[in-house]
């Protein structure tokens, strides 16, 4: 399988991670996105006419969505990573999939406008990032009630994959993560599952602060 990649897109990262979690081997074609707007060049307008990356090719198949390459990924090697089947569970897996496209319109919108200048009402992205991430910190604290860790299951799904690389990104579009224990908890789950792999910005887990401890000394849960 080759992925056309840019190492700084947290989009193309969620298919390199789900990649490594579940033991799938890519090939990696890295594309000059910036400056050089490779993405929006004949060869890979051929693959994909909307111009964006990630793009996944396997044989004949070319999957230019990340959610549907995230499927993809796990369907061919981990297919636990795609929920029981229960059809509450399914569906929370495929609510939280299509959930995360908001993240990318806004967190993502707003780190494309403080890092690369892209064009963008940076208030209003800033604004739509955090009722996002209000709405995320809420689903997490639910689950937690069900003694769930994670978005759709008690163990991790390509919900989690799909959502994780912009809220960890947050920060670089100027919308902070402090006011959501419940996110920072669950980034610290991901992180530290086997084979993560990080990506410039986003750390591994021994390179995280310490959680802020309570009166019990007790990390915050």
């Amino acid at each position: 399988m080759k992925l056309y990649d840019y190492i700084l897109s947290p989009s193309c990262y969620k298919a390199r991670l789900m990649a490594a979690l579940t033991g799938v081997k890519l090939e990696l074609r890295p594309v000059d996105f910036h400056p050089g707007a490779e993405h929006r060049g004949p060869e890979l307008l051929a693959l994909n006419p909307a111009g964006s990356i990630p793009i996944l090719e396997d044989g004949d198949l070319i999957l230019t969505e990340s959610s549907a390459i995230l499927v993809y990924l796990a369907a061919k090697a981990a297919p636990e990573w795609l929920g029981s089947g229960k059809a509450e569970e399914a569906a929370r897996v495929q609510q939280w999939l299509s959930f995360s496209g908001r993240l990318t319109a806004s967190l993502g919108a707003a780190r494309l406008h403080e890092m690369l200048l892209r064009p963008g009402d940076i208030d209003a992205l800033q604004v739509q990032g955090t009722m996002a991430l209000r709405e995320l910190e809420a689903g997490l604290v639910e689950q937690g009630f069900r003694g769930m860790r994670f978005l759709a299951a008690d163990r991790p799904t390509v919900a989690d994959i799909a959502c994780f690389p912009y809220v960890a990104l947050a920060p670089d579009g100027g919308v902070t993560l402090d006011p959501y224990p419940a996110i920072r908890l669950w980034s610290r789950a991901l992180r530290a599952l086997d084979n993560f792999i990080e990506m410039p910005g986003i750390h591994r887990l021994h390179e995280l602060k310490p959680e802020p401890q309570d009166r019990s000394g007790r990390g915050v849960r």
